[in-house]
């Protein structure tokens, strides 16, 4: 029987959150399969076995949570992310009804305004914030009206969404406080993200609608929440503050992006994959199953490190340098399979819109400050400072 190699990696320390990818590619070098036994599941760093399980949702179910603490896992059973088909298949149709790309087209135009409005702000100033200043913005005007939630819970979301991300870890320190906070977010979501007070032709409202109609129980609409509020503000936050950050420390590879705008799609992709905001998720394997030759047994938590097989050197060439001409449109930072992420056309839609104009009105970025984000689901930047130096003239797009 191969030996599965076995590491005391804690992937969840503060300098592990900050920049993971040294131990990445030390569990890489491991094998296909490694043992982390201070949280003893079994972790595939590798992108061949990540992808493979990623399309196999019957070995590898999400059924029985997708996260790393025991209790947390126990307590989200049932929820979108943490369901196999035909459960998933239903809440996932009714979730994903608004994101298509067709309805997509629809929001665009809004978008777009909103993203001229605040790349001409941020510009115009010289020296921003990336986070607070541009990220946040569009998922935080566009996308909290989109889901048409009360006012004061649209203050909150920032807040409640971080802390859910936070217990998607082990039961440690950062866990411990977001609990609190999330209890918060789920008493809004019971009694205040309800019809009567959410904006009658919302996303929320929506979940509703389809739950009259019998296509999704009732009892599910306050958790199905969660797969608004948290997929499409704190992930494109980071997915688009990321972006700049890369494009600031590689000034030649925005050049190239000004130059010619067809590499936007790509510019995105290789973003997504060399920063992946959301790092990690795990699966239980519902029969003995063998993975990169290694047989694991029926019921073991399987950690998907999507990060480290982005960054897979078995599979990109010269893995950790940022080349917007790479096309890795096969990156894992989305997902794959039935779990593949149901706002990745809105995240997309927001991240072109930002980089065309940018593109249009700077011709470099300069980084004053950075500091990283310290969570247990997400990972990237808190804080960047910049400055910009103003293109001499708008190219035609």
């Amino acid at each position: 029987m191969p030996h599965i190699p076995t590491s005391d990696v804690d992937l969840y320390s503060e300098s592990a959150r900050a920049d993971p990818y040294a131990l990445y590619s030390r569990l890489r070098e491991l094998g296909p399969v490694v043992h982390l036994s201070r949280y003893g599941l079994y972790a595939l760093p590798r992108y061949e076995e990540v992808r493979s399980a990623l399309m196999d949702w019957r070995t590898f179910s999400s059924a029985r949570g997708v996260f790393v603490d025991p209790d947390v896992n126990a307590r989200l059973e049932g929820i979108t992310l943490c369901s196999d088909p035909p459960e998933h298949t239903a809440m996932r149709a009714v979730l994903g009804r608004p994101l298509r790309p067709d309805r997509m087209r629809e929001v665009d135009p809004r978008i777009a305004a909103e993203a001229d409005e605040v790349v001409d702000r941020v510009v115009g100033m010289g020296r921003f914030e990336v986070v607070s200043e541009l990220a946040e913005h569009l998922p935080m005007t566009v996308v909290s009206d989109l889901v048409g939630l009360p006012d004061h819970g649209r203050e909150k979301m920032l807040e409640w969404a971080a802390a859910i991300w936070d217990t998607q870890g082990p039961a440690d320190g950062r866990a411990a406080a977001a609990g609190p906070v999330v209890e918060e977010f789920m008493a809004f979501a019971t009694a205040d993200a309800v019809p009567g007070k959410i904006t009658p032709d919302g996303w929320a409202a929506q979940l509703y609608q389809a739950a009259d109609r019998g296509e999704i129980p009732h009892g599910k609409c306050p958790v199905m929440m969660l797969d608004y509020v948290t997929p499409s503000l704190d992930t494109t936050i980071l997915a688009i503050t990321n972006a700049v950050s890369l494009f600031a420390r590689h000034p030649d590879q925005w050049e190239l992006l000004r130059a010619d705008r067809s590499l936007i799609p790509h510019a995105i992709n290789e973003s997504l994959r060399l920063e992946t905001p959301v790092p990690q998720f795990s699966r239980v394997l519902t029969e003995d199953h063998e993975v990169g030759g290694v047989p694991l047994a029926a019921g073991s938590r399987v950690a998907l490190l999507y990060a480290s097989a982005n960054r897979d050197e078995r599979h990109y060439p010269d893995p950790t340098r940022f080349d917007i001409t790479r096309r890795p449109s096969d990156h894992l930072a989305f997902g794959r399979g039935e779990h593949v992420c149901v706002g990745m056309h809105l995240a997309r839609l927001e991240m072109t819109a930002l980089l065309e104009r940018l593109a249009d009105r700077v011709a470099r970025f300069e980084i004053v400050e950075s500091r990283p984000l310290i969570n247990n689901g997400l990972r990237g930047i808190d804080y960047l400072d910049v400055t910009v130096e103003a293109a001499p003239e708008v190219p035609t797009r």
